[in-house]
């Protein structure tokens, strides 16, 4: 199964429920009109796409039916996404991890799948024939560097740990050590996700940052948030708590199998202006990849 299918199986649920929704207003209404416009913003704002993105998207969509005079049913889906589109590209979406080594520094809150999408993440880019390293600085939890090791060596990716309670900043020193001695490509860099403790994480987090900005001040870098899609208006207040304490470039989606909340992605990606870099769905280690926005909205509508 290629990606796109996994995908479009993926946001089954979300599909279902959007095509289902927008079916039944076209049964309901017998044109495009403001009446039918209005239900049709309402099914968006409950898809978690958020109040002011659905009203932005439905302010465009009347124009254009307008403009083009649309009444088809499949011509008002088409127009529906572009419009989506549209906000997913409006940022830079494309990675940047051009120089040799690069770093992406991986943050989130505990839960969302941040381990796994590191390991995915590094499966991903050694498909493209880069070489990976892996630094374990979530010295809080064993478990969380345990199950890094398990992730790490399934891509085939060098990891570089310490012992439970370590310094962080440490560990990520160690690893960029490391990854020049070994001419890696990328350094991928776990880091603690605990919120509720959020003043020492975040100090935490801009020391490892200082660590990376002086070690590797030539190097392309990535910050990644992780959140999981199935939490729908939930992840919108965990990209404002990370963003407010870091330089976001980008963001992760997992967990999106299963929830019929895939449309806070758009609501998220408008809201902070910050793209979606990557998108899992399942368990698999292949079930990462680097996010396509038209792919996307076909598996949604």
């Amino acid at each position: 199964m290629g990606f796109f299918d996994k995908l479009k199986q993926g946001m089954n649920k979300t599909k279902n429920s959007f095509d289902e929704k927008i079916s039944n207003v076209f049964k309901s209404f017998k044109k495009v009109d403001e009446d039918f416009l209005d239900e049709l913003e309402e099914i968006l704002i409950m898809s978690d796409i958020g109040m002011e993105t659905s009203v932005k998207i439905i302010d465009n969509l009347r124009a254009r039916i307008k403009k083009e005079k649309i009444q088809d049913e499949e011509d008002v889906k088409k127009v529906l996404r572009e419009e989506m589109q549209k906000i997913l590209n409006v940022t830079d979406i494309g990675l940047h991890l051009n120089t040799k080594p690069s770093v992406i520094l991986v943050v989130g809150v505990n839960g969302v799948g941040k381990t796994t999408s590191i390991g995915k993440m590094a499966n991903r880019l050694a498909k493209d024939g880069k070489k990976v390293v892996v630094a374990a600085a979530d010295t809080f939890r064993a478990a969380a560097v345990e199950q890094l090791e398990i992730w790490a060596k399934r891509a085939g990716a060098d990891i570089v740990k310490r012992e439970e309670g370590v310094d962080p900043a440490s560990v990520v020193y160690d690893a960029i050590k490391i990854t020049r001695e070994k001419n890696a490509d990328i350094l991928i860099v776990d880091t603690a996700g605990r919120l509720h403790n959020k003043k020492y994480l975040m100090d935490e987090l801009n020391k490892i940052q200082k660590v990376i900005n002086k070690e590797m001040a030539e190097a392309d870098k990535e910050v990644l948030l992780v959140i999981d899609g199935a939490t729908g208006q939930n992840a919108i207040s965990q990209v404002k708590a990370f963003k407010e304490e870091t330089n976001l470039t980008g963001l992760v989606i997992t967990k999106l199998d299963g929830t019929a909340k895939g449309g806070v992605a758009i609501g998220i990606v408008e809201e902070n202006k910050i793209p979606i870099k990557f998108i899992g769905v399942g368990e698999q280690i292949d079930d990462m990849e680097i996010f396509n926005s038209e792919d996307f909205v076909k598996a949604i509508i």
